[in-house]
């Protein structure tokens, strides 16, 4: 679906929790998550930490749309 989403010229970031699978589909910007369980958060830490961490993932996703790409790209 993100390569569709992508051809009509919309830019779409996947995040994801296991980076080859993101770009087997063909994903172009990718960042990586935090792990399977809980992609978006830890829940061994606090909820400020929570916050934090929820809040890298999203401005590096933001800069992710921001960038321009032509080949697959890893925003770590």
């Amino acid at each position: 679906m993100v390569k569709e989403i992508e051809r009509v010229g919309i830019p779409v970031v996947h995040i994801c929790t296991v980076v080859p699978i993101s770009k087997t589909i063909g994903a172009n910007r990718i960042v990586p998550a935090i792990g399977i369980p809980y992609p978006l958060g830890d829940p061994t830490k606090s909820p400020e930490q929570s916050k934090k961490i929820r809040r890298e993932l999203v401005e590096r996703g933001l800069k992710a749309l921001q960038t321009p790409v032509s080949d697959q790209t890893v925003f770590e």
